[in-house]
């Protein structure tokens, strides 16, 4: 399978103190795409993608027990977003779970118990971050074992790590538990445009401008973060892609070739062929 990863635009964070107005005219563009279809159908096919999410996240092993959170803002929105209710394994969150949360940190509809962290990372990523409709913050076990390295970085060892590698964001130290919004921004200062996070000692942070744009961002990053675990397991030598073939492999992702497939984005195909998997499976995700 490709790793073909759509590039993400740079739009940049605003510094700690500024509102989401300072957004760059790419981002504002690409977050009125993602609100052109605003409505109840809109938010219907949301909350199906994110149950999706949650079902195939479980499904590939990138829960950790009941923890961690996987978030989309409303569409038509930008200062709410679904969540699902805490204490729900990921394998058995629905489309009809989800509440949705104001930037306040009000339940605007939907019940359920808010896990403390869900409001102190996602919410700040929501508001700060302008690439991340979705977020997905997750302590998958690969991507996990890379941050506890003192080098955590992904090698350009394989053609999956090559297509995430000017799209990943490192600069961001434990410091313990999120229980306050200070940590959220600073997660989303570190962030910057990327679209991926290696929170070290901790886990992933990995937003995207629809939820299977950033499962898609997840499920690679598992792989190549695996595949790269695997073979340094074997304690010999990585055997590095020379730089040159690096960066016109990079020239070739950033140019966007490849990423349409009769049509239709490859991200989109992907998605839709995991969600019919669910279909076979566990079709009540859609409930």
């Amino acid at each position: 399978m490709s790793a073909r990863v759509n590039p993400v635009p740079s739009t940049g964070i605003p510094p700690a103190g500024t509102t989401v107005a300072a957004i760059t005219a790419g981002s504002a563009a690409a977050a009125t795409t993602a609100e052109t279809t605003a409505g109840p159908t809109a938010e219907r096919r949301a909350r199906v993608d994110l149950a999706a999410c949650h079902r195939l996240a479980a499904h590939f092993g990138l829960n950790e027990g009941i923890d961690n959170h996987l978030t989309m803002l409303v569409p038509g929105y930008s200062d709410r977003f679904l969540l699902a209710p805490f204490g729900l394994h990921w394998s058995e969150v629905r489309a009809s779970d989800f509440m949705v949360i104001d930037f306040e940190g009000r339940i605007v509809s939907g019940h359920g118990p808010i896990e403390d962290t869900a409001l102190y990372i996602h919410l700040p990523v929501h508001k700060l971050a302008p690439q991340a409709r979705c977020a997905l913050h997750t302590h998958m076990p690969y991507a996990t074992a890379l941050c506890m390295l003192e080098n955590p970085r992904l090698e350009p060892a394989s053609q999956t790590a090559i297509g995430l590698l000017d799209d990943i964001a490192y600069e961001c130290d434990y410091n313990g538990l999120a229980f306050d919004q200070a940590e959220g921004e600073r997660m989303a200062r570190a962030l910057g445009s990327k679209s991926i996070l290696l929170l070290r000692n901790h886990g992933a942070l990995v937003v995207g401008h629809s939820v299977a744009q950033a499962f898609e961002r997840l499920y690679f990053l598992e792989r190549a973060a695996q595949a790269q675990v695997l073979a340094l397991s074997t304690g010999r030598a990585l055997r590095r892609v020379p730089e040159p073939v690096v960066q016109a492999t990079l020239a070739q992702w950033r140019s966007g070739a490849g990423t349409q497939v009769g049509g239709r984005d490859r991200v989109d195909l992907h998605f839709d062929a995991l969600k019919r998997l669910l279909d076979r499976t566990s079709p009540d995700y859609s409930v």
